[in-house]
């Protein structure tokens, strides 16, 4: 399936004016950062953009109490993506590239926050090395056990601490430290995202949730 910014925008143009406000929200959003990201030259501005176009098609208004229980709202988007992937294309996204890029990243330490929490001296805890031996066994069974659901949410925070030693400062562009890392993340999310879209598209009649920052009138 060839998925990229020209072909869902041209769906997403003729079918906007059926959709509920805050999916056709989301969708636009998501698809301006999908466009730039394919645009993007280098791989930190691309996984970044990407990560944004990911963030735009999930994120919610959220009230504090659900700002406290964040990871289990994000694992129940995560649960309705998979229920309605009925043709199992993320399990299948999933199974091809976990023998190349999915298994280099969660054998990559430097994308593991509890490493970086023990060698910054903000955990004493020595068990790190095990607590990631164990992270990736959890992540084969999943992958045994056809739970996409389980993998994915495996495989994206291990992202988002990449995301976060990027949008804090904590790498140099361009840098010759952390290419592979970044070559497998935007290449798994420049796939994963346009397949988030067109899930959103083909269901807008679903709960997602209010849109983040709506657009408010300024009169």
């Amino acid at each position: 399936m060839n998925l990229d910014h020209a072909t869902l925008k041209e769906r997403q143009r003729a079918e906007v004016h059926s959709h509920p406000e805050g999916i056709a929200l989301r969708v636009h959003r998501a698809l301006s950062w999908l466009n730039r990201a394919e645009q993007c030259e280098d791989l930190d501005g691309r996984f970044i953009f990407l990560w944004i176009a990911f963030n735009a098609a999930y994120a919610q208004e959220l009230g504090d109490q659900q700002r406290a229980n964040e990871h289990r709202t994000f694992s129940r988007f995560l649960k309705k993506l998979v229920d309605l992937d009925k043709d199992e294309v993320l399990y299948e996204l999933l199974w091809r590239e976990y023998s190349g890029s999915i298994r280099v990243l969660l054998d990559n330490k430097y994308v593991y926050q509890p490493f970086w929490d023990h060698h910054n001296g903000r955990n004493r805890d020595d068990q790190w090395q095990a607590k990631f031996n164990r992270a990736r066994g959890r992540a084969q069974r999943a992958l045994a056990q056809h739970d996409t659901r389980g993998l994915l949410a495996i495989v994206l925070n291990r992202m988002y601490t990449l995301r976060n030693q990027i949008i804090h400062g904590g790498a140099t562009w361009n840098s010759s430290v952390n290419r592979d890392q970044l070559r497998d993340c935007a290449g798994f999310l420049g796939e994963l995202v346009p397949y988030v879209i067109l899930l959103k598209l083909d269901n807008p009649d679903t709960l997602w949730g209010s849109a983040c920052y709506p657009v408010v009138d300024s009169q």
